[in-house]
């Protein structure tokens, strides 16, 4: 680890690499908290594969999974659902129990009290007409509404999904999110319902990473995300290895159908389990059982991807500064940081 200790004599890479080790390693897990939701939107990965046939159980079901996870020595959690602001009791018994970040669709305002540190990425697909058809079938106006439930909320920031065809929204959108006191972390649209043309995630990002550059150019201290970042999520390339099952991090451990892939000697999160809302069984990953790996451009796998590689990134100052701006951007949009 000779290249890591001369890296880290630039005062700016060992202040960061400091505040990172001071917050301590993670061993975390997703679980959907229910598997219900308020919306049916177009392309959204828990339904197409069925996840919300998932029985749900009592809450003393519940509560002897987080007392399990705590004795597996998890200590971050990322909610997912379903739509977990609809079980806000089972929200604040995560929040309690672990730190963790939650994803919502922004119609049911999570409240302050109880979770004032809790970090919220809310959903949207692109602007106020482009949101609503994907979403609302054009019927209901969601952005609208959740930029008035998290207007100024330091908790709050816009998981922007955007399809290959709709980079001309991008400023538009980042605009509106900034001007409503919040950040912005992209994400990229999987076309899962086979809508094509603009949705269309074979036609590649392109015309999408040139102006999420631009936006953390115009505004560096609200874009949740880096140029570096952005690159390896886009084209699915990580210095030389190619985005795929094979390399994905976040698998669950225990589930059958992983084991030969976790036996093959690529690295992987050994803690990570996905879990369904029956909070039980797990799934293949976070946001796949069967779904082909070719459209997964979710930014938290990615995220893993990048974080796990270390030593793949040890080849120069720059690589190591890309993999611990990386590192640092999780931590920080987790609120895992000076705790």
């Amino acid at each position: 680890m000779s290249q890591l200790k001369s890296y880290l004599e630039d005062p700016f890479l060992y202040k960061l690499y400091e505040e990172i080790r001071r917050a301590g390693s993670l061993r975390s897990i997703s679980v959907d908290l229910t598997s219900e939701c308020n919306l049916r939107c177009k392309g959204c990965y828990y339904f197409e594969e069925g996840m919300d046939k998932i029985t749900i159980p009592d809450e003393k079901d519940f509560d002897d999974f987080i007392e399990r996870e705590k004795s597996r020595g998890t200590n971050f959690v990322t909610i997912v659902g379903g739509e977990p602001s609809m079980v806000i009791p089972r929200v604040k018994k995560i929040y309690n129990n672990f730190n963790c970040n939650v994803a919502t669709n922004g119609l049911i305002k999570i409240p302050y009290e109880g979770l004032e540190n809790l970090p919220i990425g809310v959903s949207i697909w692109g602007n106020q007409e482009t949101d609503s058809s994907m979403r609302a079938n054009g019927k209901r106006d969601l952005f609208g509404e959740a930029l008035t439930n998290y207007k100024e909320d330091p908790r709050a920031f816009w998981y922007y999904a955007v399809a290959p065809g709709y980079a001309n929204e991008i400023e538009e959108v980042v605009t509106t999110c900034v001007n409503n006191g919040n950040r912005v972390l992209f994400n990229y649209y999987s076309d899962l319902t086979g809508l094509g043309g603009k949705h269309d995630y074979r036609e590649g990002f392109d015309e999408v990473r040139k102006e999420i550059d631009r936006m953390i150019e115009m505004y560096p201290d609200k874009i949740l995300m880096t140029s570096y970042f952005n690159k390896v999520i886009s084209t699915g390339e990580l210095l030389g290895e190619k985005w795929g099952y094979d390399v994905c991090t976040n698998l669950s451990t225990d589930y059958k159908e992983n084991q030969e892939r976790l036996e093959e000697g690529n690295l992987f999160n050994p803690h990570f389990r996905a879990y369904n809302a029956d909070f039980s069984t797990t799934r293949r990953c976070c946001t796949g059982v069967d779904r082909s790996c070719d459209s997964c451009f979710d930014t938290w796998e990615h995220f893993s991807w990048v974080m796990v590689n270390l030593k793949k990134h040890l080849g120069s100052k720059e690589d190591f500064a890309n993999w611990l701006t990386t590192m640092y951007l999780f931590y920080f949009i987790n609120g895992l940081l000076n705790k």
